[in-house]
């Protein structure tokens, strides 16, 4: 069924602003990269069990042949290496590093939309990934460039390569979501991805020893607010919208994440990351390629 492009861009506009919140909200949790990952999961598995159950869509699973159900149980695979990898990086760089280059995914789905979905972007449309990603690049570029690191002990090289190896894991995630939106309703495939994602983390955990209970309330208020922000309100928009727009497509409206986590860790008591001119000019060209690129979407 077809919907509104306003529709479409109203819901990609709150999934901006859900994703937006969860690198400043790593940052205040304490807790290791795989338990902040498990317990997001988990406590966003117990919200989607309702409509999920209620609605009866999970029976949509029983239709599945074993490619799909493969794919599915990859991508959740993936989603839950890239939580592994971007929440190391956000402690051993700075947040508008790292998701200025988790968020270069736009680029490797755009070229995994081409080669395995055969949806390839419009000349308007790589201008606006190119325009954003070269302001994705000026933002981060006083970190490439190894000016204000100190603060990280010389492991903002390895965090940085850690949000590049989410990046990557993230875009075979949203591209092999694209490819099983077509089959099945919103709940029946976060419940399936997201369920692999969480045992792949539990999984994980018990292999490298980390410990996921206890937590004091501080913690599991910050857990809860990832599962409710950026995995629910962000990760399950996005997951609709890709029923409606092409992989490529929703990915590039990602690259308004970082002005919103940049502008929060600048404001939020305990990070206080102000951003330089720099990273403004920056956020500015991420902008209008995001513009450019929408606009000729809805052409």
């Amino acid at each position: 069924m077809a919907v509104r492009p306003g529709l479409v861009s109203a819901v990609l506009l709150l999934a901006v602003l859900g994703v937006s919140l969860s690198g400043p909200l790593v940052r205040l949790a304490d807790a290791h990269p795989l338990a902040i990952a498990a317990w997001r999961l988990g406590l966003s598995l117990a919200i989607i069990a309702v409509p999920l159950v209620a609605g009866g869509s999970w029976r949509q699973w029983r239709a599945l042949d074993r490619r799909s159900l493969a794919l599915a149980i990859a991508a959740g695979v993936m989603l839950a290496l890239h939580f592994w990898f971007w929440n190391a990086s956000i402690g051993m760089t700075t947040i508008a590093a790292s998701v200025v280059l988790v968020n270069t995914q736009p680029l490797v789905v755009a070229a995994l939309s081409a080669a395995w979905l055969r949806e390839t972007p419009s000349r308007g449309q790589w201008a606006g990934i190119g325009v954003a990603m070269l302001g994705a690049l000026i933002v981060v570029l006083p970190d490439l460039l190894g000016a204000g690191r100190d603060s990280f002990g010389g492991r903002a090289a390895l965090g940085d390569a850690l949000a590049l190896a989410g990046a990557v894991t993230a875009a075979v995630y949203y591209v092999v979501g694209r490819r099983l939106r077509a089959s099945l309703d919103l709940w029946a495939y976060v419940g399936l991805v997201y369920a692999a994602c969480f045992v792949t983390l539990v999984v994980l955990a018990f292999a490298l020893r980390v410990p996921l209970w206890p937590y004091p309330p501080r913690e599991i208020g910050l857990f809860a607010l990832l599962a409710l922000g950026p995995m629910l309100l962000g990760h399950t928009a996005l997951n609709w919208a890709l029923k409606h727009l092409r992989a490529y497509q929703v990915n590039v409206v990602l690259l308004g994440e970082p002005i919103g986590a940049t502008l929060l860790a600048a404001m939020l008591p305990g990070i206080r990351e102000r951003p330089s001119a720099l990273m403004v000019f920056g956020g500015v060209l991420v902008l209008s390629g995001i513009v450019l690129a929408e606009r000729t979407r809805q052409r």
